[in-house]
């Protein structure tokens, strides 16, 4: 177990380092932080803003219902933001397997030792771990909002919010890997996986025009109905299952497609 964990962590090393070297991974760090930033403060503080539409409401003598300007925001911000992470995860693990292809270097990994699931999983943690960075300083400007609310954010509901984006992510990132290692164009995997997380963004809407128990079906594999669950503070264990089910898909479709390759190679 000890030779398997070192294993993951220097893949894991070996991917991260990469992506903190690349001038594309941080050209889109920061497109992402700059229309993040737009937003935050357009919803936040714009014409249109949530400030300004409980002002209005307090002028007109609007109080029924009563509005939680904090859960309001992060309800619409997060939503942003996961729309917005449908565009860029693609874009993050379109080089994982593809470059190793392009480089000559995939037939290396694919006879070497390590086992594929090891180096999947390594991969996908590095990536992630790059998106967690990504995040992590929209997570201080929202503390900051949330720092002047009465009565004050639950902590509880923001964590769970972002726990879901991160497991999103996760899933995103691992299904995207897994056709990255069947191109070795950075482009096409790109392509594939956005188009193929699009679909699975908006298979409810499908499953509910379609109805019946095939509708039904297909409405359990929506990302955006698990994910919604979570950034409305629901704790629900088909959400997390549905997730983490596709984190594990794509780890284990990347490790065969791998397999594959070095039974061609043999």
């Amino acid at each position: 177990m000890l030779i398997i964990l070192n294993n993951i962590m220097a893949i894991y090393r070996k991917e991260l380092q990469g992506y903190f070297a690349s001038p594309l991974a941080y050209a889109i760090a920061g497109v992402f932080w700059l229309i993040t930033g737009y937003f935050f403060i357009a919803i936040l503080l714009g014409p249109e803003g949530l400030i300004q539409q409980v002002a209005y409401r307090d002028q007109m003598g609007m109080t029924d219902p009563p509005i939680d300007l904090p859960y309001e925001f992060l309800q619409v911000y997060l939503r942003l933001i996961g729309t917005l992470s449908l565009f860029v995860l693609p874009m993050l693990s379109m080089g994982l397997y593809a470059e190793e292809r392009k480089l000559g270097t995939l037939e290396l990994l694919a006879t070497s030792p390590i086992t594929n699931w090891v180096i999947a999983t390594g991969k996908l943690l590095g990536v992630l771990t790059f998106y967690i960075t990504m995040i992590l300083p929209l997570m201080g400007l929202q503390v900051l909002a949330f720092s002047a609310s009465k009565p004050p954010v639950s902590p509880g509901l923001f964590l769970l919010a972002h726990l879901g984006l991160i497991l999103l992510a996760a899933g995103i990132l691992s299904l995207g890997m897994f056709i990255s290692s069947l191109t070795d164009s950075t482009i096409l995997a790109a392509v594939f996986t956005f188009a193929l997380v699009l679909f699975l963004w908006v298979i409810d809407l499908i499953g509910g025009s379609l109805g019946g128990v095939l509708g039904e079906g297909l409405k359990q594999l929506s990302l955006i109905s698990s994910y919604t669950n979570f950034i409305r503070g629901i704790v629900d264990s088909s959400s997390i299952v549905l997730l983490a089910s596709y984190i594990i898909l794509g780890v284990f479709l990347t490790a065969q497609s791998i397999d594959a390759l070095r039974f061609q190679r043999s």
